[in-house]
């Protein structure tokens, strides 16, 4: 869900990198020994499972994967956690290295990278079978994990991407709440009246209406699609022109040079290091998934709320997509068994009753009645903003990414960062960018 992303260290001191070199070797070669689930003499077996998440995250993943235990007790499991960056990297080097865990979290721009790599089990099986049960899925959703035809993973969760915003500075100005329908034309307005108020930062500068979303590719996915467009019309060909992303990128980029949006400086720490303008005070409009709403907090003591993607004339470019979703390694020895802790975690009410909204609303749809009637605080603002979205009405999702989406993100925000600090144009960024993306998707 994708949450925030964390900005990758480009620079090794020099002393540093044969010590890297070994250190990457050796998780390769435990990776190769680990990963897959094993069977000690007595015939007990041993799972192993890894994710990303924060702390409540962990607590209650570990609880669950408990209750599995005690109700298989011939099963043992293996849990391992890390923050997103490090949880990728670390997923890459294992599918390189031998092979991913028995059950991983998967981000939906991995399925086909792991997928088409053969990292993947097919879960077709299973699902035939009734091992995994998704008769109380979405099927649009369930459709997410597929590649090639063939179902690679099964959702987690099902979230949507808003704007974290502060009611309290919103109040103050006088600008109503943000409805469904309103326009990224509004959108703006509002940032540029909220940084005539003259507010200050923590550090005593002039806060900015919004953060800038030219460095995310899944602003621009949402801006697309509200235009009628998708990020790919097909597995190695993009869905949008040069024109399309040069004027998203001139939208966003007039908007910060006029000092409505945070400053380039602010707007790529925000990319570095994962840690929102929003958190630190900066502006008071910032783009979030709704998984991670609940995890913000206003410096100032302000009360904040979530409010739709803008619209372009009304019509929705954000859509409800898996927040993650889950995949069983394609060289475990016990697959078997690594499906029933699947079903479990995704279908068991007292799985559900125990994960609640920890990656968003559970998928699956009884489960998910069951944990509404439970929630308060910002998990209900969140629960009730998505069931207004849905009434709302919006596309569904489209398939996973193709295998070099990855790059084609990465590569997303380096030419938009090279907008904001004035070494291209939006035009020329955006060209570069297409010419990059045509590469990764033929090679």
């Amino acid at each position: 869900m994708p949450e925030p992303r964390s900005g990758r260290r480009r620079f090794l001191r020099r002393r540093a990198v044969t010590a890297a070199l070994a250190a990457a070797f050796s998780t390769v070669l435990m990776a190769g020994l680990t990963s897959c689930g094993a069977s000690d003499a007595g015939g007990h077996i041993t799972l192993t499972f890894s994710w990303w998440g924060n702390d409540d995250r962990q607590a209650r993943t570990e609880q669950a994967v408990k209750l599995f235990e005690k109700a298989h007790p011939g099963v043992t499991v293996q849990m391992s956690n890390a923050d997103f960056g490090s949880y990728k990297q670390r997923l890459s080097t294992q599918a390189a290295g031998g092979g991913i865990p028995d059950l991983a979290q998967l981000d939906y721009r991995q399925i086909s990278q792991f997928a088409g790599g053969g990292a993947l089990l097919p879960l077709d099986r299973y699902v035939k079978d009734g091992t995994l049960d998704t008769g109380e899925m979405d099927a649009s959703l369930v459709r997410t994990g597929h590649l090639d035809g063939r179902q690679y993973a099964l959702p987690m969760g099902r979230g949507i991407t808003g704007y974290v915003y502060d009611a309290t500075v919103f109040a103050q100005a006088g600008i109503p709440a943000p409805q469904p329908s309103w326009t990224w034309e509004d959108w703006a307005q509002v940032a540029a009246r909220i940084t005539a108020m003259k507010l200050k930062t923590p550090d005593g500068r002039t806060a900015a209406g919004a953060n800038d979303g030219g460095s995310n590719e899944d602003v621009f996915e949402d801006w697309l699609r509200g235009h009628g467009k998708q990020l790919y019309a097909g597995p190695s060909t993009l869905g949008y022109t040069e024109q399309d992303l040069a004027a998203f990128w001139s939208f966003c980029h007039r908007l910060q040079k006029s000092g409505a949006l945070v400053s380039s400086k602010d707007s790529a720490q925000a990319d570095a290091t994962g840690i929102s303008a929003f958190s630190r005070g900066l502006d008071a409009l910032d783009y979030s998934w709704d998984a991670t709403f609940t995890g913000f907090t206003s410096p100032s003591g302000h009360t904040i709320r979530y409010a739709p993607v803008p619209t372009v004339g009304g019509r929705a470019g954000s859509y409800f997509k898996p927040t993650m979703l889950i995949g069983i390694g394609a060289h475990s020895k016990h697959p078997k068994e690594a499906a029933e802790l699947m079903d479990f975690l995704l279908n068991d009410p007292r799985a559900g009753d125990v994960l609640g909204v920890t990656r968003s609303q559970p998928p699956n749809r009884k489960i998910a009645a069951a944990v509404d009637r439970k929630l308060t605080g910002p998990d209900r603002q969140v629960w009730q903003f998505d069931e207004e979205m849905e009434k709302y009405g919006v596309q569904p999702p489209p398939s996973a990414p193709p295998k070099g989406d990855v790059a084609i993100e990465s590569a997303f925000t380096r030419e938009y960062q090279r907008v904001e600090f004035g070494l291209a144009s939006p035009r020329k960024a955006a060209h570069e960018l297409i010419v990059q993306a045509k590469q990764e998707l033929e090679s």
